[in-house]
């Protein structure tokens, strides 16, 4: 399937590893131009050489701290000196401290807040205006499933990733009469750096072995396996798409029947 993707800019942002990585290397595959931001310029730069040489299309590299709003203004800046314009942006970035309530210290919610709400908050701010001269656009957040059913232990992702979900229904509603898109993606248990750093965690924190961690996520999503990033990343392109050119205001669940609640 043609997902209409040739000829149109995304900036994927927290996109040097993970789940903005597949989501970057899925958009440049379908023929999109692609720009891509992490923190370390050394790692998005490798990131971007990689994503060429595999599908033919090199992401541009950017340099970009999220958790900052200048860094944010700059980085709009950029990408709009250099295409012109922003079609898609697929909004990523790094999990939040875990833990339990009674952990989490004030500066820990701060940290939380900078980098999992706030800058998905400034990042549409400053491409909205963008998108609404040009009358269209997508916006796709990677949230977790965190956003629709609270994992034990993570409350500052649980807290802030429903917050998410709210935000961008509430952009959804109001933008949608300008032709632009919002969706939110929840991914369950997913093969990333960041997954292996939380087993780590629960693991000191409750004094279980990772190997136990893992089977105990396996056993709990209905496929009886994780979820691989390239899964992620494909469903990030077609949201991003004109193929889901109706869909709008959506929180899609890509977690292999994890959350437990009804669909809707």
């Amino acid at each position: 399937m043609d997902l209409g993707l040739s000829g149109k800019v995304a900036l994927v942002t927290g996109a040097s590893a993970g789940l903005g990585y597949a989501s970057a290397r899925a958009l440049a595959a379908e023929g999109a131009t692609v720009m891509i931001c992490s923190r370390d310029y050394q790692r998005i730069t490798n990131a971007a050489l990689t994503i060429g040489r595999d599908t033919g299309v090199k992401p541009l590299p950017l340099e970009s701290d999220l958790t900052d709003v200048a860094g944010i203004e700059l980085l709009i800046r950029k990408a709009v000196d250099e295409f012109n314009t922003i079609d898609i942006l697929v909004s990523n970035a790094g999990g939040p401290p875990g833990g339990p309530f009674s952990a989490i210290t004030a500066e820990q919610w701060d940290q939380a807040y900078n980098l999992t709400f706030k800058s998905t908050l400034h990042l549409c701010r400053e491409v909205l205006p963008i998108m609404e001269k040009q009358k269209s656009g997508s916006i796709v957040v990677i949230t977790s499933i965190a956003s629709k059913q609270p994992i034990p232990g993570l409350v500052t992702s649980n807290a802030l990733r429903a917050g998410l979900n709210g935000l961008i229904k509430s952009i959804a509603n109001e933008y949608g009469p300008m032709g632009i898109r919002a969706n939110t993606i929840a991914p369950g248990y997913t093969r990333t750096e960041r997954l292996d750093e939380l087993a780590d965690e629960i693991s000191a924190r409750e004094g279980r072995s990772k190997d136990e961690i893992f089977d105990g996520w396996t056993a709990n999503t209905p496929l009886r396996r994780l979820g691989e990033p390239e899964e992620i990343g494909e469903a990030v392109a077609f949201l991003a798409s004109d193929r889901a050119a109706y869909i709008t205001g959506q929180h899609l669940a890509v977690d292999g029947g994890t959350i437990t609640g009804t669909m809707g």
